[in-house]
């Protein structure tokens, strides 16, 4: 205290103490070395002059942006996000160059060396932006992956199902390794498609390896269709695969319906015709054909004649309605087709004496005309009218089918028949000889009323005064039956009469009319 008196006595003023050091020159160095710094997303240039809760600032920033981004998505960060950031990183280098170009620098020795500094620390955003990339490409792999096991899921699933249930998820899986190979051509999950295609081939042909041929057929159809969806280089071989074991299903169905009768057959062999004409399959389509109308026509001789001959009807058909691109195959199956036909034409005799014998008179008349009518020169042509004839006798005298007619005529006995009706008649006769024939009408005659058949005086034929159309045949001794029906009344029920015929008789059927027939 003394002393400051003394010297303010001797002349000497003390100077007053700064509040704070004056500001350093201008340096742009400087501020390039600031704002640099602040480039690294670190807040280092803020450090280097000393603002330090700017720099917490900075920090605070990158922080949400790394807790934005991480863990890395194959969707990167969202663009927002990352403007913002890069405008605050624009603004805190601009800031920072703002402070530093007056402001002396602390923990480094020169402006220069924090302008190295800061060109060196870029590189920490940059192996940033390179580290992100490859963890973003890491995580589009894994999502990658992730949809080639959800495909392979649903073939897996889908093999559990029938063709036709599960072919929906067998689309959605193909689908889904087309867009592998398309979208991500250089990823892990697009470099396994070319085998999770074998995979995929070998489940939806599955009913293949079990053999269950027809089951077989759309899947395999299916197949054939997936190089229209893959690439072709990604299928390789498989783009074929399915074609031959399609030919095999096409024929082994087709043939075990063909054997058991069943109608799909034809379908099958003609689209194995179509498809593959060259094939060796289509090749033994005409085998197989052959041994069905050997297999029929020797059934035509079995128990069940009718129905062999029905067959073979159907063979005829449906043969002739197969393509047949190659000569030696359309042919082949032409003159198949044409025995088919002809053995059918023949079997129908055997048909008809089937259903004589079975006691089906109405179906066996049919078919004995039928014969007769479509085989004008068959040897068994004369045999089957005469079946015919006795058929029709039998749906009104059941007991005249007990025996099958034979082609036997004449006899001992002398047999004249009359027609005492207004109406041409037919009369039919069986049992020792079968035979026909017709009788003009008795222009003179009436109907009887209805009734007086049944008189004990009532005799047809017996009016002197009249000529009765008639005539006489020869049958041997035993039983005939006669029937007798009108050629033009219609709703006239057929007469019919059982004659025991015996040696040194005479004979006379007569055929009359009542109000409602015979």
């Amino acid at each position: 205290m003394s002393w400051d008196h003394q010297g303010a006595r001797d002349g000497f003023v003390v100077p007053p103490m700064p509040t704070a050091p004056p500001p350093a020159p201008a340096s742009p160095w400087r501020a390039l070395a600031v704002a640099l710094l602040n480039l690294s997303g670190l807040g280092l240039g803020y450090a280097v002059v000393r603002r330090w809760w700017l720099m917490a600032v900075c920090w605070a920033a990158t922080a949400i942006l790394l807790l934005v981004a991480l863990p890395a998505d194959p969707d990167g960060v969202p663009g927002t996000a990352l403007v913002l950031y890069l405008a605050f990183l624009a603004l805190a280098a601009a800031h920072g160059a703002s402070v530093g170009l007056r402001t002396r620098t602390a923990l480094l020795p020169s402006a220069l060396i924090a302008a190295v500094l800061g060109v060196v620390l870029l590189a920490v955003p940059a192996a940033g932006v390179v580290l992100y990339d490859g963890a973003r490409d890491e995580a589009t792999e894994r999502m990658l992956l992730d949809r080639l096991d959800r495909a392979d899921r649903l073939v897996t699933q889908s093999g559990k199902q029938d063709f036709a249930t599960g072919e929906a998820g067998y689309r959605r899986a193909l689908t889904a390794y087309a867009a592998l190979g398309e979208d991500h051509p250089g990823s892990r999950a697009a470099r396994r498609v070319p085998d999770r295609l074998k995979t995929y081939y070998e489940t939806v042909a599955t009913p293949y390896a079990r053999k269950d041929y027809c089951s077989a057929v759309p899947p395999l159809k299916y197949l054939r269709t997936v190089p229209r969806t893959m690439d072709r280089k990604d299928l390789g071989d498989l783009a074929g695969w399915p074609d031959d074991r399609l030919a095999t299903s096409l024929y082994e169905c087709a043939a075990a319906s063909l054997s058991g009768g069943d109608e799909g057959w034809t379908a099958q062999f003609g689209e194995l015709l179509s498809t593959f004409p060259r094939s060796a399959q289509a090749g033994k389509v005409e085998p197989a054909v052959k041994s069905a109308v050997d297999a029929a026509v020797k059934s035509v001789g079995g128990d069940d004649p009718c129905s062999a001959v029905q067959r073979l009807g159907g063979l005829d058909t449906k043969v002739r309605g197969l393509p047949g691109e190659q000569a030696g195959v359309a042919d082949a199956l032409g003159k198949d087709a044409d025995r088919a036909s002809l053995s059918a034409r023949s079997g129908t005799y055997a048909c008809g004496v089937d259903q004589y014998k079975d006691g089906k008179f109405s179906d066996a008349v049919t078919t004995m005309n039928d014969f007769a009518k479509n085989n004008p020169h068959h040897k068994n042509r004369a045999r089957a009218q005469k079946i015919a004839i006795a058929a029709e006798v039998a749906q009104t005298v059941p007991a005249a089918g007990k025996r099958l007619p034979t082609t036997a005529s004449g006899g001992s006995i002398a047999v004249t028949v009359k027609n005492d009706s207004p109406d041409d008649i037919t009369v039919l006769y069986t049992g020792p000889v079968t035979g026909s024939f017709t009788l003009k009408a008795c222009g003179s005659c009436t109907s009887y009323p209805l009734g007086s058949t049944l008189g004990i005086g009532f005799k047809p034929c017996s009016n002197s005064g009249r000529h009765y159309p008639q005539r006489t045949i020869q049958l041997p001794v035993g039983t005939t039956y006669f029937v007798h029906k009108s050629r033009s009344g219609t709703g006239k029920s057929p007469a019919s009469d059982t004659a025991k015929l015996s040696p040194g008789y005479v004979y006379t059927e007569c055929a009359y009319t009542t109000g409602l027939g015979y």
